[in-house]
């Protein structure tokens, strides 16, 4: 039901916004591979609500629980099952909108799909459900860096019309964690709270773009023609809850160029084929050509904003509503852990898959 994602390294997630609790469960991750599980829990800190004051204000510790598949500090090579209960859900700030179908919200295509919905927050439709996520994902990461060397790193891109452009060589986490706002360019990152700041006040929401780079990817990582890497990565991005667009490489900008100018020249590097340049965004084919993977993901503003808006009821009655509750203004600083997670799940799935399909 669309609830699973990998083939190898394959990651179910469970749980609602406003239910119990969510997890995720791991089925395939190697056995021997050191966890360290305060490095998973400082990935659900930057995803967690309440964590600045850019952020919804509500609270939940999102502290994890392991509950099966790591014995003295190490995998088994049994599922690992991940759990995080809720504690700050308020249900009741969803009861004036139940029966309606918000703008921008999945009530009516879940309505439409299921025939029944969970109202409470947007039920599974919830950017809630991808704490989850991030929970797997840092168990990826930690398989990524120790047995590849694969390093992966996002930033905020833009923020509505500001944008920054960086080379991508030179972010690095910390640099990306000095903001709130999690864009790597201190005046950039000033001006991009301004604007979220602003639109809170007024009101309103913002969209905009999360940039990424891999680094260390080895060449030879995707499998053509349905499962090449960057068709997977693009799914697991635009998997992401407000997630409207994906680009690799040169992206849309590519269709400006001619030919001779996209085309990236090999040369050797420390004796290796390499890219000299990387405007393919370290894919060819659908398989890795060594170079750092560079994408960026647009998001659109935040569907839950407070001025008034014009819907629907269930029973075909057009009413006026303005919504209620706890939101993001702007979801873009929450974002980067992410489409850290969309990529990093990916990421070791092909590695896993292509060490299969070599051994």
């Amino acid at each position: 039901m669309g609830n699973s994602t990998g083939q190898l390294f394959r990651v179910t997630t469970f749980g609602e916004s406003h239910g119990e609790g969510l997890g995720a469960v791991i089925d395939g991750c190697p056995p021997g591979l050191p966890l360290d599980l305060d490095e998973i829990q400082s990935d659900l800190d930057r995803r967690r609500p309440g964590q600045s004051a850019l952020t919804t204000p509500r609270k939940e510790r999102d502290r994890v629980q392991v509950v099966s598949g790591v014995f003295e500090g190490r995998t088994t090579g049994t599922p690992i099952a991940l759990l995080f209960m809720n504690h700050d859900q308020d249900s009741k700030a969803y009861d004036d909108t139940k029966d309606l179908y918000r703008p921008g919200h999945a009530d009516f295509t879940y309505a439409s799909r299921y025939g029944h919905r969970d109202h409470r927050g947007g039920g599974r439709a919830s950017a809630r459900e991808t704490v989850a996520r991030v929970a797997a994902a840092a168990v990826a990461r930690q398989l990524l860096a120790g047995r590849y060397g694969v390093e992966v790193v996002a930033w905020v891109r833009a923020v509505g019309t500001i944008i920054v452009d960086i080379d991508g060589s030179t972010v690095t986490r910390s640099t990306v964690e000095s903001s709130p706002v999690r864009c790597p360019d201190a005046p950039t990152a000033a001006r991009m709270t301004e604007a979220i700041e602003a639109a809170r006040a007024d009101g309103d929401t913002l969209g905009g773009v999360i940039e990424l780079v891999a680094r260390g990817v080895p060449p030879g990582w995707g499998s053509p023609v349905f499962d090449k890497l960057e068709a997977d990565l693009a799914k697991s991005c635009l998997s992401l809850p407000a997630c409207k667009g994906f680009e690799i490489g040169s992206g849309f900008s590519g269709t400006t160029m001619s030919g001779s100018e996209h085309n990236d020249a090999f040369g050797l590097q420390d004796g290796l084929v390499h890219p000299l340049t990387n405007n393919a965004g370290g894919v060819l084919g659908g398989i890795s050509t060594g170079a750092p993977i560079r994408i960026r993901c647009a998001f659109k503003p935040v569907s839950t904003h407070f001025k008034t808006q014009q819907t629907v009821t269930a029973d075909g009655e057009t009413v006026s509503f303005k919504n209620s509750g706890r939101h993001d203004p702007c979801v873009l600083p929450r974002a980067v852990p992410l489409v850290e997670a969309a990529a990093l799940l990916t990421l070791a799935d092909h590695a896993l898959r292509t060490g299969a399909l070599s051994g």
